[in-house]
C-alpha cells in the first residue's frame, strides 16, 4: 500500500494522506475473531434462480467491513495468453459457487474450478473459440449455469454438471467434478445453438449471458449484432433437454406478429430467470430490427421489447407484458427479471421486478403479467422519421419515479469551463429533444438516458426482509441521427471511427454517438452514475448517492469531479447484514455502502477494471467476497483477468461443507 503513495503529494491529497495513514495504522492492530458462520452457496448467476443477487451471510457486517482485505486471486491467464484479443473483451463474469466448488469463466469462454477458500485451480475446460473473430459485443462471458442430476444414473459422470455458452454459439455441458465434457450431451458434450442459421459474418450472433436450468430443461439466449439490416437473423430462444442436449423447444417473441411485419432479432440477450415450483422461465426480450427506424414493422413489435413468461417444459407463452411499444430507441430490457415476493401496501405478492435502460421500474404479477404497482400510459413525442408509425403512448409506473433523468435543455449543459459548456450547449441546442421517447430524425435526435442506460445487465439486488431494491444507472446522452440508404457509404468513409450502421432494407442508415464536451466529459449535468434504494412498499427512493470516480481515466480529476459519479457497468449484490456491494463503475474499485442509509463504508483497490457483478460465500467458516477484475473493452477501464477474492482476517471456527 505504501508503494503507491507518490513522493510528491499536491496539498489537495494531504487529508488523504492522513486517512490512509490512520487506515494503515488501525490494520496493524490484531483482528477480532470472526463469529462462526455457517456455509452458504451462491449457486446461480443472480444468487438463486430468481436473480435477487442477496445472500444470507452476515459476518461482514457495516461495522467490521473496513478490515475487509484480498485474501486470494485467481488469474485466467487471458492477459498473456490472448493479450491482444482482450483488448476487444469485457470480463464480466460472476462467478458461482456450488457443490464445494468456485465457477469462473474468462471471456473466451474457457471454464476454471477453484477451491473456495484458496483459489486454487482444480481443473480448466478451453473451447478454443478463434481469437481473430471481432464480435459487436465484446468477447463477453457472463457466467455459467451449476445443475445436479436429481436421479442420475448409477456411477455415470456428470451427476453435477456446469452448462456454458460461447460466443462462437455453442451450449457445453461439463462434469462438474472433473471439467470432462459430459459425453452423453449433444455431439460429445456440445450443441450447436446456431445450427442451421445462415449468417452473414461470423460474428452477427454470440451468446454472452449464462444459461438457465430448470425442470431438466436448459434455456438458451443470443446476443444479435444491432442497426445492421431490416431482415436480421431470428432471436429465437432455445430449449434442449439437460441430459441428451436434445432439442425440446424455440420461442421468436415476433411469431406473433408474423407475417405482417418485416423483422428479425428481438433476441435475449440479458440473463433469464426460472421459478422451478411454477414451471416457468422469465424472458427479458430485446427491440426487432432494424433499431431506429420501423417503417416496415407497423404495430407494437409482437413480443419483443416485453417480459415473457414461458413455460419450461413446453416453451407456451403463459403471459408477456410490453416495456415499450414499437421501440425505435434501442430500450430493449438488459437485465435479469428479479423474481421476489413485494409487499406493495402491506399486501405480498409474487412479483417480477424488471428495471429498464429508461431508469424505469416495472413490478409485475408472476403469475399473471399485471402490474402489481400500476402502470399508466402517457403520451410521448410523434413526428417520426418519413414512413415511421409511432405509438401515441408509451408505459411509465407510477411508482418508483423514473432513477435515470431523461428532460435537458441547452441551458443545462456540463462544462468545467465556459467554452466546454458552451460547446455542449451548441450540440444540445442543435439536435431535436423533447423529452423521453423522442424519435430518431435526420436532424439529430438525443436519446437521455443514453441506449446503455438507465439500468444495464447488471440488474438490481432485492432484501425481501427490508423490501428494498437496489439499482445502479448510468446517466448519459446519445445523438441518434438517420442518414439516407444513399450517404451511408460517404458517411462511413468520412467518420470512419465513429459508429454509423447501414440498417440495410431500410430507407435510413444510422449515426450514433456519446454526446461528451471537447474534454471527453457527458455534456449533460452529474452524477452520471448513482447507486439507489427503493422502498417497494411504498415505491419512495430511501437514497441515491453517486457511484464511482473518474480516478482511473483521468487521475487526479476526482477532485475537480467530486460527487459526479461515473457510467457504469454490472449490478450490485446484498447481504443480511446490511450491506451493498458494488464495482461497475468505470474505476478500479470495489465498493461496500450500509444498505440503510447509503453511506460508502468501503472501498478495495482492484489490479483493474470492476465492471461486473460481485458474489459472496461462506465456506468453512469465513465469509469471501469475489469479484471479476478485467476491465471492459467499451468502457476504457484497465484490462486484465483476475478474479479477486476479499475476506475479513482470522480463521473462524469450520462448519462442515454443504453438499
Amino acid at each position: 500500500m505504501m508503494s503507491s503513495i507518490r513522493s510528491r503529494t499536491p496539498p489537495e491529497l494531504a487529508p488523504a494522506l492522513c486517512l490512509a495513514l490512520a487506515a494503515l495504522s488501525a490494520c496493524s492492530r490484531p483482528a477480532a475473531p470472526l463469529a462462526a458462520s455457517p456455509d452458504r452457496e451462491w449457486p446461480f448467476y443472480g444468487g438463486d434462480a430468481g436473480g435477487q443477487r442477496f445472500s444470507s451471510a452476515d459476518q461482514i457486517t457495516p461495522a467490521n467491513v473496513r478490515d475487509l482485505k484480498p485474501v486470494w486471486r485467481f488469474s485466467t491467464g487471458a492477459a498473456s495468453i490472448r493479450a491482444d484479443a482482450l483488448r476487444h473483451a469485457a470480463f464480466e463474469d460472476t462467478p458461482i459457487m456450488a457443490g464445494g466448488r468456485v465457477y469462473v469463466c474468462s471471456p473466451f469462454n474457457a471454464v476454471f474450478a477453484l477451491d473456495p477458500a484458496t483459489g486454487r485451480a482444480l481443473w480448466s475446460y478451453d473451447p478454443r473459440i478463434d481469437p481473430t473473430v471481432r464480435y459487436p459485443n465484446e468477447d463477453v462471458c457472463r457466467g455459467v449455469a451449476y445443475w445436479r442430476d436429481p436421479a442420475p444414473a448409477p456411477g455415470a459422470p456428470c451427476a453435477e454438471r456446469l452448462f456454458t455458452n460461447t460466443n462462437d454459439r455453442r451450449l457445453i455441458a461439463l462434469d462438474a467434478a472433473t471439467g470432462r465434457a459430459c459425453p452423453g450431451f449433444g455431439q460429445g458434450g456440445t450443441v450447436d445453438v446456431g445450427r442451421g442459421l445462415v449468417l452473414q459474418r461470423p460474428g452477427q450472433m454470440q451468446i454472452t449471458s449464462p444459461p438457465v436450468v430448470a425442470r431438466g430443461v436448459v434455456i438458451v439466449g443470443s446476443s444479435i449484432d444491432d442497426n445492421q439490416r431490416v431482415s436480421e437473423i431470428s432471436g429465437a430462444v432455445r430449449a434442449y433437454d439437460a441430459r441428451t442436449g436434445a432439442p425440446k423447444w424455440s420461442f421468436d417473441p415476433l411469431a406473433s406478429a408474423r407475417p405482417a411485419i418485416t423483422a428479425g432479432a428481438a433476441n435475449v440477450w440479458a440473463p433469464m430467470s426460472t421459478d422451478e415450483a411454477r414451471g416457468l422461465v422469465f424472458l427479458p426480450t430485446t427491440s426487432p430490427s432494424p433499431d431506429f427506424w420501423g417503417g416496415l414493422r407497423q404495430g407494437d413489435d409482437g413480443d419483443a421489447d416485453s417480459v415473457v413468461a414461458l413455460n419450461i417444459e413446453t416453451g407456451a407463452k403463459v403471459w408477456a407484458f410490453k416495456t415499450v411499444h414499437h421501440d425505435v430507441w434501442d430500450y430493449d430490457n438488459p437485465a435479469q427479471p428479479t423474481l421476489a415476493m413485494v409487499a406493495w401496501r402491506g399486501v405480498a405478492r409474487p412479483a417480477v421486478l424488471q428495471p429498464t435502460k429508461q431508469g424505469l421500474l416495472f413490478t409485475l404479477n408472476r403469475d399473471t403479467g399485471a402490474p402489481v404497482i400500476p402502470v399508466e400510459e402517457r403520451p410521448v413525442p410523434q413526428g417520426g422519421a418519413p414512413g415511421e408509425t409511432l405509438s401515441p403512448t408509451q408505459p411509465f409506473p407510477t411508482a418508483p419515479r423514473p432513477l435515470a433523468p431523461s428532460v435537458i435543455r441547452p441551458q443545462d449543459a456540463f462544462g468545467l469551463g465556459p467554452w466546454e459548456r458552451d460547446q455542449c450547449r451548441r450540440k444540445i441546442a442543435a439536435a431535436r429533444h423533447e423529452g423521453l421517447f423522442t424519435p430518431p430524425s435526420l436532424q439529430g435526435t438525443i436519446l437521455y438516458p443514453f441506449t446503455g442506460g438507465g439500468v444495464n445487465w447488471g440488474g438490481l439486488a432485492f432484501d425481501a426482509g427490508r423490501q428494498v431494491a437496489y439499482v445502479n444507472t448510468s446517466s448519459a446522452m446519445h445523438l441518434v441521427t438517420l442518414i439516407p440508404a444513399a450517404r451511408v457509404r460517404a458517411a462511413r468513409a468520412a467518420e470512419p471511427d465513429v459508429e454509423i450502421s447501414p440498417q440495410t432494407g431500410a430507407p435510413f442508415g444510422m449515426r450514433r454517438e456519446v454526446m461528451r464536451s471537447g474534454l471527453g466529459l457527458p455534456c449533460n449535468p452529474p452524477p452520471w452514475g448513482q447507486l439507489h434504494a427503493v422502498d417497494m412498499r411504498t415505491g419512495r427512493i430511501l437514497w441515491e448517492v453517486p457511484l464511482g470516480t473518474t480516478e482511473d481515466l483521468a487521475p487526479g480529476s476526482q477532485f475537480l469531479l467530486r460527487g459526479a459519479g461515473a457510467p457504469n457497468f454490472g449490478g450490485p449484490m446484498t447481504t443480511a447484514s446490511g450491506l451493498v456491494f458494488i464495482g461497475a463503475a468505470m474505476d478500479n474499485y470495489l465498493r461496500a455502502f450500509d444498505g440503510a442509509t447509503g453511506r460508502q463504508v468501503w472501498r478495495g483497490r482492484l489490479p483493474a477494471g470492476g465492471q461486473a457483478t460481485p458474489m459472496t460465500y461462506v465456506w468453512l467458516g469465513r465469509q469471501y467476497v469475489l469479484i471479476a477484475a478485467g476491465g471492459h473493452a467499451k468502457s476504457g477501464t484497465k484490462r486484465g483477468d483476475q478474479i479477486v477474492a476479499f475476506a475479513l482476517p482470522g480463521t473462524p471456527p469450520a462448519y462442515r461443507p454443504l453438499r
